[in-house]
């Protein structure tokens, strides 16, 4: 009997043995995706009915700006990003030069970086009273800003390359993985009728990446939506920063929902269009998957410029940020033992140790209810739309997330004056609670990845073998699975935290009343131009978010052999 037979049987074997039992894993996964897509539901309600309607103002004044600046960001941020992905990866998987090796994981590390921290210290070295500028008056003689002319990195280009540098990695992690999961035997054919190493990257490499490469550049997209403290920062007129004036600013929740709902368009139109770039798209794995990869060979000039072209995104990505604040950091140790940074730390560490927790939780649950009942299209319907709250900007998220809880605190708080005359007050929004929840609906996808594509290599036997010594399925997900999947866990957990430690617009606007988190100590202190006071927490946050680089580059450089 085939194995594809073998495993049809054990499903079929399976489930009817598990049917009592699927009622409950359906209802949680139905319940979990409806709670996760709550938020979608309650900002398109408020954009369609708000209390006042001012969005015919919007349109004719500060709209088209949001719009414009938006799609210039992403236009820009987007190009950048893949020629800057696209190419590292090629280089680093089929050619041979100095400090290749190193590049494979360094070129991720810009990942650890929050946009809005890189933003800050170039600011910081490049403005007219920065170090560079002072430096080229002196050697040059210059008296003021009108003997000479340097690029304003306060600019819509500013925030595209702070941005770029630090979301180029999405393009270059899954560029990477698509080159190295290439058949070399076509690129070996590709040679063989004629083509040197740059045609056959450019009519065979890149066509079969391609949609790997839509994937990364519509996360690129996505994020620089998403982005908040860069474009403030810059006073870049985007839509994440239109949300935040209209609801914090003008008092006006209506406005921010509907410019909120034009932003989930705009997710809506990227998402659908990274899927029609690869919808012809069909690949397999290919025989010799295994082979080990035969590099270029490349002369020694040529070696030396992939070598500085590899360098370039690193060092301006990564080490010139890091050093800049490890230097700023060691005038400031004395914060590290402040109550007040502890407290900061604290915070942030808990949400995001909660946040992280209880994401791989619910993503362990929707992942097996969806294993039980395979053949359930609602269900995994349900899956799916639950991953969504990935694509919702932070600011868009915070909206959807205040509304139905303030609605429920409100009439909580009316039930108990009518009826007990005691105000129950903020029980859920307003509190770290709205903080958890935001993230959760946010960075599942993460966690859910992980946990899905773990538990999709646990062959069905293993389900059945555990069924059959009287094991129900609660055990069988104690006692077999978890154990085999706690590396796909482990790193959603270290992901999901990091990105949680770096969140901004989210908790901005949803955190209590003077309840700070490193994110919002360092956007508050760097916004009024004192980014030394905060270099230690900005410090911190990067360092922590070195941990996934490592296990990225580790589970990349694990799918191929190489030589």
């Amino acid at each position: 009997m085939s194995a594809t037979a073998e495993t049809t049987l054990t499903e079929s074997r399976t489930l009817p043995r598990l049917r009592g039992l699927l009622p409950g894993w359906y209802s949680i996964g139905w319940g979990t995706a409806l709670l996760v897509m709550l938020p979608v539901l309650a900002v398109l309600w408020l954009a369609l009915f708000p209390t006042e309607n001012i969005w015919p103002h919007l349109a004719s004044t500060v709209l088209p700006v949001y719009i414009k600046s938006t799609l210039i960001l992403m236009v820009g941020t987007g190009a950048l990003s893949v020629a800057i992905g696209v190419g590292t990866a090629w280089l680093v998987t089929l050619c041979h030069f100095p400090g290749r090796r190193v590049f494979e994981w360094a070129l991720l590390l810009p990942f650890a970086i929050p946009a809005y921290v890189i933003a800050y210290i170039y600011t910081d070295l490049l403005e007219y009273a920065g170090p560079v500028q002072i430096l080229l008056r002196d050697l040059f003689g210059w008296q003021t800003a009108r003997d000479y002319w340097f690029p304003e990195i306060r600019s819509i280009g500013g925030a595209i390359l702070m941005l770029t540098l630090v979301l180029y990695p999405y393009v270059y992690l899954l560029a990477r993985a698509s080159f190295l999961e290439q058949s070399m035997s076509i690129r070996d054919a590709s040679r063989m009728l004629g083509c040197s190493p740059w045609q056959s990257f450019y009519r065979v490499s890149l066509p079969i990446a391609r949609p790997a490469i839509a994937v990364g550049l519509s996360l690129v997209s996505m994020e620089t939506i998403n982005d908040f403290g860069t474009v403030d920062y810059f006073a870049v007129k985007s839509m994440s920063a239109g949300i935040y004036d209209a609801w914090l600013n003008m008092g006006n929740v209506g406005a921010a929902a509907q410019i909120a709902s034009l932003m989930m368009i705009f997710v809506v139109v990227l998402i659908s269009l990274e899927r029609v770039a690869r919808a012809k798209s069909r690949q397999y794995t290919s025989p010799d998957r295994y082979r080990t990869i035969e590099r270029y060979r490349l002369t020694k000039s040529r070696a030396w410029l992939c070598t500085l072209a590899c360098s370039l995104p690193v060092l301006f990505g990564f080490l010139l940020p890091f050093i800049s604040l490890a230097d700023m950091s060691l005038a400031h140790l004395d914060q590290f033992s402040d109550s007040n940074f502890l407290g900061f730390a604290t915070n942030s560490f808990t949400l995001s140790g909660v946040t992280a927790l209880l994401a791989a939780a619910i993503a362990i649950v929707l992942a097996y209810s969806k294993r039980l009942y395979a053949r359930n299209r609602s269900l995994q319907v349900a899956a799916r739309m639950s991953n969504l709250g990935y694509a919702l900007p932070g600011a868009v998220l915070a909206i959807g997330v205040i509304i139905p809880l303030a609605a429920f605190d409100n009439s909580v708080d009316a039930f108990m004056r009518e009826h007990f005359n005691i105000s129950t007050g903020l029980l859920l929004s307003g509190t770290p609670f709205a903080l958890v929840f935001a993230y959760c609906v946010r960075f599942l996808a993460v966690s859910g990845g992980a946990v899905d594509s773990s538990l999709g290599k646990v062959t069905p036997n293993m389900d059945m073998a555990s069924r059959s010594l009287g094991a129900n399925t609660l055990r069988t997900l104690k006692e077999v699975h978890l154990p085999l999947i706690r590396g796909g866990l482990l790193t959603g957990v270290l992901v999901v935290f990091v990105d949680c430690m770096k969140e901004l617009p989210a908790t901005l606007i949803l955190r209590p009343f003077n309840y700070d988190t490193l994110a919002t100590y360092v956007y508050q202190y760097a916004s009024d131009e004192q980014i030394e006071s905060c270099s230690p927490a900005a410090l911190l946050i990067v360092l922590v978010g070195i941990i996934p680089v490592i296990l990225l580059s580790r589970t990349i450089t694990a799918t191929r052999a190489s030589r």
